[in-house]
């Protein structure tokens, strides 16, 4: 398992070192999440939302992360 989690936020989907609610597989929309790529965004769990394009540099840093966590 990876230390990061995908979020859609802001337009894009992020990951987050950020811990999630017990028992939940997502963040809840509205949850504020601290990003890879340095921002705090509100999560957006929305269907829609899991479609949109990967935030490029949340995707170099988790790509770093899961090399190291191997």
């Amino acid at each position: 398992m990876y230390p990061f989690h995908w979020v859609p936020a802001g337009g894009a989907r992020h990951a987050s070192l950020d811990s999630r609610p017990d028992g939940a597989l997502a963040y809840p929309s509205g949850t504020g999440v601290q990003t890879l790529c340095g921002y705090r965004l509100a999560a957006d769990n929305s269907e829609l939302a899991w479609l949109w394009e990967t935030c490029a540099e949340c995707g170099a840093v988790a790509k770093r992360l899961a090399a190291a966590s191997r």
